[in-house]
């Protein structure tokens, strides 16, 4: 096992600067995803750590070992593509047992440690195969193995479940966690499924334009968003947002004005901020209620899905385009055309300032 510390990292390719100042430790032993949107750097910062690509500044240790200029085979690394990369004229036992045989393991163990990631992995009946007679699906497994075989103190995977189909996908997600446990490497997993990193994560690490936007469990980045970027960005449905304006704001809670459920006594701290200011109310799918329209605030049922044992209700308000979800359990009685009216669950209210970031919740809220 090894810890990883980046100490303000940095990545430009010419004048495009991808890494900003990234300061993060990961534990011996942790599970660490990086999550994010398509050009926040996630896979690039992966590649820093590997040491396939060079660092512009800041520090980068594994261990008490400074790396920033060691190449990949004597950083402990193992990676797993996207792409796949295997060596097309080798078999799919050749393809495993290739960076074992490059550290000169014994062929007894090397047998006994490409057969067990085989099992692992459903890749028994493969092996005697070669990369083009397998599928996508197959050869994502087997450059899965390649890194797995080798049992390196730190493991990195680059979306390495982007082609295998849903219910493969979920049994996956079980075996890499048992490998996990079984190895206690530190891993490091980059993905842009929430699911994945709710999954498997010990921590998640949210990057947004080359910077982190914050650090926590899976609970915590769901239940304390720092932002509304990670607000929004984990969970799944997304989370509801919805207008505000401060009424009264104390450091013992607030009253706001929104568009939908009216003014609402709120516990965040609001006591720094003007009356007038903008605010943002956050709203979890599971945390609305919906009850029978009365006056004006009414939204309108525009969409049902029913998902077994669940349902998710699509809201539109009478002004504006931005459609609203609820979640709740099956059988709905509600139906497509319905007016209702949004009772929020304020002990699972989010309040964002004009920046963008949360405040901080100051006392426990009244029932709604």
């Amino acid at each position: 096992m090894a810890s990883l510390t980046l100490d303000k990292l940095n990545k430009s390719f010419g004048d495009t600067h991808i890494i900003k100042d990234v300061d993060l430790t990961i534990d011996d032993g942790e599970f660490v995803v990086f999550v994010g949107p398509s050009g926040c750097g996630k896979s690039t910062l992966l590649r820093l750590v590997a040491g396939l690509e060079s660092i512009s500044g800041g520090e980068l240790k594994i261990g008490e070992t400074l790396v920033n200029d060691l190449p990949p085979r004597e950083r402990g690394v193992g990676m797993v593509f996207q792409s796949y990369a295997l060596y097309p004229h080798m078999t799919v036992f050749e393809n495993m047992a290739f960076g074992l045989k490059l550290a000169k393991t014994t062929k007894q163990a090397v047998r006994d440690r490409v057969h067990e990631t085989a099992r692992i992995l459903q890749l028994e009946e493969l092996l005697d195969r070669k990369p083009k007679a397998l599928s996508g699906g197959q050869r994502q497994r087997v450059a899965m193995g390649r890194a797995m075989a080798r049992e390196p103190r730190i493991l990195l995977f680059d979306e390495p479940l982007s082609n295998l189909d849903a219910s493969l996908r979920v049994q996956m997600r079980n075996e890499i966690a048992r490998l996990h446990h079984r190895l206690g490497s530190t891993v490091i997993y980059v993905t842009h499924d929430q699911v994945e990193a709710m999954t498997l994560a010990d921590q998640i690490v949210v990057l947004n334009g080359g910077r982190i936007e914050q650090v926590g469990s899976p609970q915590e980045l769901y239940q304390r968003p720092a932002t509304r970027f990670v607000a929004g960005f984990i969970g799944s449905p997304t989370m509801n947002f919805l207008p505000g304006t401060l009424i009264d704001g104390r450091r013992d809670g607030c009253r706001v004005q929104t568009a939908g459920p009216g003014e609402l006594d709120l516990p965040q701290d609001a006591g720094a901020l003007a009356r007038g200011t903008s605010l943002t109310l956050g709203l979890r799918p599971e945390h609305l209620r919906l009850a029978e329209a009365r006056g004006d605030n009414a939204f309108t049922i525009v969409n049902i899905e029913y998902l077994g044992n669940e349902v998710y209700v699509y809201l539109e308000p009478k002004q504006g385009d931005t459609l609203l979800i609820h979640r709740s359990e099956a059988p709905s009685r509600w139906a497509v055309g319905h007016r209702v009216a949004l009772i929020p669950d304020l002990e699972h209210v989010h309040l964002f300032d004009e920046q963008d970031r949360a405040l901080k919740v100051s006392r426990t809220p009244a029932a709604a």
